[in-house]
């Protein structure tokens, strides 16, 4: 009987590392956000990227979340959180890392042959 209770505790002790949060990729409201708040964006910080603040949708309401800093991910380029109106309808897209393009020829630079080339036409 013993046996049988370690077993079972092991087994759940296993399977306890493998739940994941998941959260909504994508927020779709009726409503439309207020106007941004006024906020003064502090000068550049090396090895930082400032994220605007912006309003998000939380317990059915918009809510305002301050600008902050965000360490740099070398070789990603962040996209800050936007609202987009279709249909009537707010998309809230909540930004994050990309893969960066660093010579801007619009390839991203895992799929680019020559990745640093700024001389492309």
């Amino acid at each position: 009987m013993i046996k049988k209770v370690l077993l079972a505790a092991m087994l759940a002790a296993s399977f306890g590392g493998i739940a994941t949060s998941v959260t909504a990729a994508t927020v779709i409201v009726r409503v439309a956000p207020p106007p941004l708040r006024a906020e003064v964006a502090p000068p550049p910080r090396h090895g930082y990227v400032w994220v605007s603040g912006h309003w998000e949708w939380r317990n059915r309401q918009h809510q305002w979340v301050r600008g902050t800093w965000i360490r740099e991910r070398r070789g990603y380029i962040y996209n800050q959180p936007t609202w987009v109106e279709r249909d009537g309808r707010w998309n809230m897209n909540r930004g994050g890392w990309t893969r960066g393009d660093r010579d801007s020829d619009g390839v991203p630079n895992r799929l680019d042959r020559a990745p640093n080339n700024p001389n492309r036409n």
